[in-house]
């Protein structure tokens, strides 16, 4: 089981930009599909961007295209989110998924390893 920690979250102004970094620990992370979700308060958790495990398939939420991008670094177990253009909307508890599977996911139930997750706030 990969075991996840995030880190690089913080308080930035709109317009800013913050990088998310997860570390994972485990034999599998090079076989995994990564994503990144987010969770405002009193909304759901959602999608935000999955990257597969060659690091060649991306996929993002409509709301952060062009903004956000996913990496990853198989050889330190690492992947990234670089967050740029930052909005108040962005606000919420971002949080590393992993999915044990070659199969590209968006869906939150699709993953089965989560980290702690991490706070962005963007201020107007």
């Amino acid at each position: 089981q990969v075991q996840l920690v995030e880190s690089g979250g913080g308080l930035v102004q709109a317009g800013g930009s913050l990088s998310l970094s997860c570390a994972a620990s485990g034999r599998t992370f090079s076989r995994s599909v990564m994503g990144w979700f987010r969770q405002a308060p009193g909304k759901e958790r959602e999608f935000v961007a999955a990257i597969g495990w060659s690091g060649y398939t991306t996929y993002y939420a409509d709301s952060v295209k062009g903004r956000f991008t996913i990496s990853r670094v198989n050889a330190k177990n690492t992947v990234y989110l670089q967050m740029n253009n930052l909005k108040p909307d962005d606000t919420a508890v971002y949080y590393c998924a992993a999915r044990s599977d070659l199969a590209i996911a968006t869906r939150a139930g699709d993953f089965g390893a989560w980290g702690q997750g991490t706070q962005v706030t963007v201020s107007s």
